[in-house]
């Protein structure tokens, strides 16, 4: 539905995306991830038309949109602050791209309450002031505004950045319930991992105006392309060189190769069935979280690993205890050493 071909972005000496090529899918939820600075947001805004890139194009289903004026791009946009308008009631903030589009007052009203019956926002909510509103039906407000309108794409530009933790992770329940129910594409900005995993079909994953990897979360997660996804993406172990050398890591990281495992993929029960590297070590640390714990493992002959385990009967360990420690082999990330690196 959505193809950037060859896109590149400039400010002057500053190359803020480089030589992007994607596809989005039709009714897809695609999240565009990175630290800041990495060229997500910039990707965003060249496809809503804010900018204009320097070179290359972008198609919407084979159209080239790349300088179609923002307002012809049949795109809706909820930002960051919703940027919804304080002395408006709800009603006139959702009502107010159609009137902008001179729209008779009784097709307004109609469109209004069905969008607003279809986003959970009840009739007497229409007459509030947003500032009565919570956090949760803010979103819903700003999204019913951009809908309103019958995008073909939706994009939000991490519209979730400024809630508390709690409020966040409900918020992004009901962002995903409603990406489904009206099925439209949808193109999410964030910096972070835990809702790009949670909320995306796939992810594109940027570094420095770059797009390293696209993927589903599971495939950006346990097959990351780059050292850098292995990294910005969840927890992760760097296997000491130490570690490799003592054991028959050995003859898994090929020479010249940096290697690691996620947390969670070290166990320190046997995995029967699966091809494991076994380890001789101590609980050096341990943090207790209710459901689990976080280990810091001190490896015999040198090196550490850190781990999570479920807390049950069979898995409890104190700081001092011997453990056997088991990796699997196909659990083993590794990437080429860059110049330089010891």
């Amino acid at each position: 539905m959505i193809t950037f071909q060859n896109v590149d972005i400039k400010f002057g000496a500053f190359h803020a995306v480089k030589n992007l090529n994607l596809h989005i899918r039709e009714g897809e939820f695609f999240t565009f991830l990175g630290p800041s600075g990495c060229g997500k947001t910039t990707t965003l805004r060249s496809l809503v038309g804010f900018i204009t890139p320097t070179s290359g194009q972008i198609l919407l289903r084979d159209t080239d949109i790349t300088h179609t004026p923002i307002e012809k791009r049949e795109i809706g946009m909820v930002f960051q602050s919703y940027a919804l308008f304080p002395t408006m009631n709800v009603f006139e903030n959702i009502a107010f791209g159609l009137r902008v589009k001179k729209i008779s007052k009784t097709e307004v009203d109609r469109k209004v309450r069905d969008i607003a019956r279809k986003v959970d926002l009840k009739d007497e909510q229409l007459f509030k002031k947003v500032s009565e509103l919570s956090g949760g039906q803010q979103q819903r407000v700003a999204i019913a505004r951009a809908l309103v309108l019958t995008p073909s794409i939706l994009v939000l530009d991490e519209p979730l950045s400024n809630l508390d933790a709690k409020l966040r992770v409900q918020l992004r329940n009901e962002l995903k319930q409603l990406q489904k129910k009206f099925g439209i594409t949808t193109i999410y900005v964030t910096h972070d991992q835990e809702e790009a995993l949670t909320l995306s079909d796939r992810i594109g994953v940027f570094n420095q105006g770059v797009l390293e990897q696209v993927g589903t979360p599971l495939e950006v997660y346990n097959q990351s392309r780059t050292e850098f996804v292995c990294n910005f993406i969840g927890d992760i172990n760097r296997i000491d060189p130490q570690v490799i050398t003592n054991s028959r890591l050995h003859e898994v990281v090929r020479p010249g190769n940096i290697a690691y495992v996620r947390n969670e993929k070290v166990s320190l029960l046997p995995l029967p069935g699966i091809d494991t590297i076994q380890l001789k070590g101590k609980i050096a640390e341990r943090e207790f979280y209710g459901l689990y714990s976080k280990y810091v493992l001190e490896i015999s002959g040198g090196g550490q690993l850190k781990t999570i385990e479920k807390e049950s009967r069979l898995v409890h360990h104190e700081v001092g205890d011997e453990v056997d420690i088991y990796i699997p082999v196909g659990d083993i990330l590794q990437y080429p050493m860059k110049e330089g690196e010891a």
